[in-house]
């Protein structure tokens, strides 16, 4: 996983609630365990006008041109600004892989839901609850004729603005540590490699029968 770093890119105004992870990456696509390419895909049902397969090329498909994702203006935004309950309904990960490989970084919601929440620190994307009217601010300056450009600075727990407004915000100190370094469940594991190592000669030597083939 790669390390979190501030960076400033624009957000994309996704202005719905409940949106659920069926939404997100429809039940199709569930078919990979890749993590990757799964971008292309991401909410199928509505960026196109057609029916979605896996493996499908997008290059020429259809586009729903009333969809916030087909706006120039948001089609590479690293951050999504959404409604509260972002991400409920089934707990699959594919959701935040496909929110990732699209290029989402951060994920500005006034709640979500819990699973899906838990998911995207355990794949390098940084889920941000804010109040109902901090949200309901910033959708006021990204649906406006140019895009919002923010600054999101995990380490300093900031979003700063071009007009000069910071908001601030919460986040777990452990979680933050390990999107800060780039961990993951299996780089937190490889920490302690050594460790490991130590313990498996010591329990060969003390139990050889065990590893006997």
């Amino acid at each position: 996983m790669e390390k979190f770093e501030t960076f400033t890119g624009t957000v994309a105004p996704l202005d719905r609630s409940n949106v659920d992870t069926d939404a997100i990456i429809p039940k199709q696509f569930l078919k990979s365990i890749k993590r990757t390419g799964f971008g292309p895909y991401l909410f199928d049902e509505w960026r196109y006008m057609d029916h979605g397969e896996p493996d499908m090329d997008c290059t020429n498909r259809p586009r729903n041109p009333e969809f916030v994702l087909n706006d120039e203006r948001y089609s590479s935004a690293p951050v999504l600004l959404t409604r509260e309950n972002f991400g409920c309904g089934s707990s699959r990960e594919h959701a935040p892989w496909a929110l990732a490989d699209f290029g989402f970084k951060v994920i500005l919601a006034p709640s979500f839901a819990d699973i899906f929440f838990n998911n995207c620190f355990k794949n390098g994307i940084l889920p941000i609850v804010l109040d109902d009217a901090v949200v309901d601010g910033l959708f006021n300056k990204a649906t406006g004729e140019q895009a919002l450009e923010i600054t999101v600075d995990l380490a300093a727990q900031e979003l700063r603005l071009a007009d000069g407004e910071v908001i601030t915000f919460d986040v777990d100190e452990f979680r933050k540590h390990c999107l800060l370094e780039g961990l993951d469940d299996i780089g937190l594991t490889l920490r302690h490699s050594d460790e490991i190592k130590a313990f498996e000669q010591q329990r060969r030597e003390g139990a050889p029968w065990v590893f006997a083939v």
